[in-house]
Formats: C-alpha cells, structure tokens, sequence
C-alpha cells in the first residue's frame, strides 16, 4: 500500500486540529518525521526500480509544477477545469441549500479559483463561512489563501500543508463539514488506493457531514487524449519538470531534451496514463542517497494516471463505504459529474444513487 495512506502520527493530528480550530488567518504545515527532501529522494528511488517504473504523482506540485497545472487547467482542450466549474456555478446555491451552513474544507485546493461559487453561495445564505484548503503545494496553498481573502473578506481562511490523509483527523472536529475533492482528482488514484482514500474519509466523517466529489465520466478516445497532449505543450512542460526537479533538488543531471510527453488512453481500464520516455540512454546519480539509476533508449516512467469513470459502477461503491448520494449534477454532455454525498449513519439503509439523478 502507499505510503500516502498510512496513518499519520498523533501529534501531526493534535497540531492540525488546534490550528484548524483557530479563527485567525494562518497557514499550517504538517510536520512529517522524514525530511521532504529524504521523502522524495527515496520516493524516485522506489519509483525508478520499480516494474514498471513509475513515480508518485504528488511530486510533480512543486513550485514550478503547480503554476504549469493553472495553465494546463486554461488551455482549450482540457476541458474538465470549465466543465466542472459551469456545474458548481450552476448549482451551488442548491448544494448550501441541502449542506446548511457548514465549514468547507478542501482536499488538493490548487489555486481555488472554482471554490468561489461554493464561497459565493454560502456567504449569500449566511455566515460567517470558514475555509479550509489543503495542499501538499506551498507555493499553490499561499496563493489559493491570500486570493481567497483578497475576494471574500469575511471568510475565515486556515490553510493546511499536508498529504490529504494527514488533515483526515481534524475533520470530526470541523463537524458539521463539506470535504470538497474538485478537479476528479481522485483518479489520480488506483482503484485500491481509492477504496482505501474513501473508506477513511468515510471513518474521519461525523454522520450528516457532506463529501463533495469531481468525477471525469468515460467520453471519447480523442477528447480524452487531447485533454492531456495540448497543442501548447503545456502538459510536456509539466512531465518534464518532475524531472527538473531531480535536476534542482536531488543534483541528477537529467538530460531533459531526452524526455518526450507521452500520454494515452487505455481502454481497457478506462484510464489516461501520462508517462515520460527516454529518446537515449541515461545514466544519473541521485543525491541522496547516491543511487546510479540508467534508463535504456525508449523506456518509459510513468508519472501520472487519471482514471475515467461510469456512474454505475462507482456509485454502489461509494455506497458501500458509508455514503448516500444526495444529488447527482451533471453537464448537458454528460463529459463530467459532480457528486454531492452524506455520511450515512452506521447501518442506514441505502437510499439507491439513482433517485439522486
């Protein structure tokens, strides 16, 4: 399993809790027992000895990655950043009506620009509203709070720099909460890590508290594609900063003109798979740990996947964690779906996600 979902340790929880509890601005950082720098090298490590090579997609976000994903999310073929915000404008204030006036915290906030319709709506029908956006980004979290604070005054803001699991602890505490995951996120996920991401949001929720999911829906081969190999080249930038970042922090000496951007979709498990190859052979030291690493001409490391879904299929499964679907919003070409859940009480009956469409 990975190490993404292990259970983080108590006194990260104890100071995640007291600075979410906290009504003044702030931005709080987890305090993780390995040194980020360590967390990363061994990460690459892992991922280059790997069959097949792979590498943990939440190290991608870095400064640099995270300002080239904002201008992935504006290029016109991916659509999935203006498809799902026409659906929160479209339905926001219908989704306040039915959460009443809970706290919003939201997992992989990026830059929030989409949060705003939820902002918008909650503080139409009543504050005060308070904000919670987590991020493993730095650089991304302290622009997401100070143009959240710069647009809405009266919103109490706490950001939190941590992996997603890290902040499940306070979420009982936040109670009554939306836990907002835009962006379809979690298809960044494998199915396992994603049975496993939700079933412990699922134990971290009170019952009644809300569970705002981002799902990209199955769609054409060429929609798909498109939406990862823009014309720009922006996608190519963003695979190939990972290994820049190799480059910056770990002394690598990656020859980045020999990574190409490749990403395809797989039918088969319904998935995008985002990789670099290697167009030569390259060998390159990793400091630390002093790891000599080659990579044969036309191999590839994968960096990233993004999984598609089908309603039918993924809805019984959410049930089966603990959530019953209160509505279901789609766009009028069924590309993307937004899902607002409530956490059951223990051995409530299922409602059926079908009456929510």
């Amino acid at each position: 399993m990975d190490a993404f979902f292990a259970s983080p340790e108590p006194h990260l929880c104890r100071n995640l809790r007291d600075a979410c509890l906290k009504r003044t601005p702030a931005i709080v950082q987890s305090q993780p027992n390995l040194d980020p720098l360590i967390d990363f090298a061994r990460s690459c490590v892992r991922g280059f000895y790997a069959d097949p090579r792979s590498m943990e997609s939440r190290f991608l976000y870095d400064e640099e990655g995270s300002a080239l994903f904002e201008e992935i999310t504006r290029q016109p073929e991916y659509y999935l950043t203006r498809t799902e915000a026409a659906i929160l404008a479209a339905h926001a204030a219908e989704i306040r009506e039915l959460t009443g006036p809970t706290r919003i915290l939201e997992l992989g906030s990026g830059s929030a620009q989409k949060t705003d319709h939820l902002l918008r709506a909650w503080l139409e029908q009543g504050g005060p509203t308070r904000y919670y956006p987590v991020d493993v980004s730095a650089a991304a979290l302290s622009s997401a709070c100070a143009g959240i604070r710069s647009r809405f005054p009266t919103v109490e803001v706490v950001g939190v720099q941590c992996q997603y699991r890290e902040a499940f602890p306070v979420l009982a505490q936040l109670s009554p909460v939306l836990v907002a995951f835009l962006g379809s996120s979690i298809g960044n996920f494998t199915p396992q890590e994603t049975l496993a991401f939700v079933r412990a949001l699922a134990a971290a929720l009170r019952p009644g508290d809300f569970f705002l999911l981002g799902l990209d829906l199955v769609k054409e081969r060429s929609i798909l594609e498109g939406a990862y190999n823009d014309q720009a080249g922006v996608s190519a930038r963003f695979t190939r900063n990972l290994f820049a970042r190799m480059n910056r922090e770990l002394g690598a000496g990656i020859d980045l003109d020999a990574i190409e951007h490749a990403a395809w979709y797989r039918q088969d498990q319904e998935l995008v798979e985002i990789s670099a190859r290697f167009t030569r052979e390259q060998t390159f030291r990793l400091t630390p740990p002093g790891r000599v690493i080659t990579i044969g001409q036309g191999e590839l490391v994968r960096t990233e996947i993004s999984r598609k879904f089908r309603l039918e299929r993924v809805m019984p499964e959410l049930e089966g964690c603990g959530f019953a679907a209160e509505r279901v919003f789609t766009d009028d070409q069924g590309w993307f779906a937004l899902l607002l859940l409530r956490r059951r009480p223990l051995y409530s009956p299922r409602r059926g996600w079908r009456r929510s469409l």
